[in-house]
């Protein structure tokens, strides 16, 4: 299995490829395939615009629609402040990071002890930035009213082709992340509809037709400002174009799309779910569309 397919055994777990027969094993998305593409597609030293997330919110300040503020040695009591003031919550972040790791939520009570003593605290919890929190779309809430429910837009500026290489719902059930690795599910995208194709599928295996918290039924659900978020993420994908493969995280708030953050590196795990294929087929075929996978 890993010398024919590339895959490990994380690989053949989660994308259930003991299921699956030889044809359909050879169009998953394997960890060794992923690498290999990203390597070809994403110059390391250009990383550093997706990596950091305060360069990223530079970077993409056109499509990042709140407030947030570097926390570091320069970082004044009068900055926190004047972020604070107007926020009952905030977020907090390490400047670098994935799988939701690090991330904390604050609320006011925790600033109004003292914004020196809130400042010094962030520092200690190891947090690089602070942001408003996105509030999402009310339709997105209704599928889980616990996180913000992002959607996973790949773009890839193949050589055979250029526009976005896959989508997901990414979708929480019950905890503030949305990420699957915090115990999330993953729906497939319709590209041209905006409406999810497929039922939820999580990492350990658990597929919903409806979801278990609110009982809204998922195939068929339709992404308020698809057109929109495809739209933003096909022009910031032109802002670095020596990065030619990047997963947009984006959130979809009551007027309109904003980037929760674009990632260098992208997951393999979410295109890998076999449930998202009810016929066994894996994400592999639409990044042939792109790029030639033989190089």
């Amino acid at each position: 299995m890993t010398v024919k397919y590339n895959a490990g055994y994380v690989d053949y777990k989660i994308a259930q490829m003991y299921r699956l027969n030889d044809s359909q094993r050879a169009t998953v998305i394997t960890r060794g395939i992923s690498n290999d593409i990203v390597r070809r597609m994403n110059p390391k030293e250009y990383w550093h615009y997706f990596d950091d997330k305060t360069e990223f919110n530079q970077t993409f300040s056109k499509w990042i629609h709140r407030k947030w503020l570097r926390i570091d040695e320069k970082t004044s009591v009068d900055d926190v402040f004047d972020l604070c003031r107007n926020n009952q919550s905030l977020l907090g972040k390490p400047l670098e990071g994935s799988s939701g790791q690090g991330i904390i939520k604050y609320v006011a009570d925790d600033w109004q002890t003292g914004q020196e003593d809130f400042l010094n605290r962030l520092k200690s919890d190891g947090i690089g930035i602070l942001e408003e929190i996105v509030v999402q779309h009310p339709q997105m809430a209704s599928l889980c009213p616990t996180s913000v429910n992002t959607c996973r837009i790949a773009t890839l500026l193949g050589d055979k082709k250029q526009g976005i290489v896959y989508a997901f719902l990414r979708i929480g059930n019950g905890k503030v992340m949305d990420n699957v690795d915090c115990g999330g599910m993953a729906c497939r995208i319709d590209i041209d509809t905006g409406k999810l194709m497929t039922v939820g599928a999580d990492k350990q295996g658990n597929t919903y037709m409806k979801h278990p918290m609110t009982n809204v039924t998922l195939p068929g659900f339709a992404i308020p400002y698809w057109e929109e978020a495809k739209t933003m993420c096909l022009e910031a994908a032109q802002v670095i174009p020596k990065m030619r493969f990047i997963a947009w995280d984006v959130a979809i708030t009551a007027n309109g799309p904003t980037f929760i953050e674009g990632n260098s590196f992208p997951s393999h795990a979410i295109p890998q779910f076999a449930a998202h294929y009810p016929d066994g087929i894996g994400i592999l075929p639409e990044f042939e569309k792109f790029i030639d996978l033989r190089c």
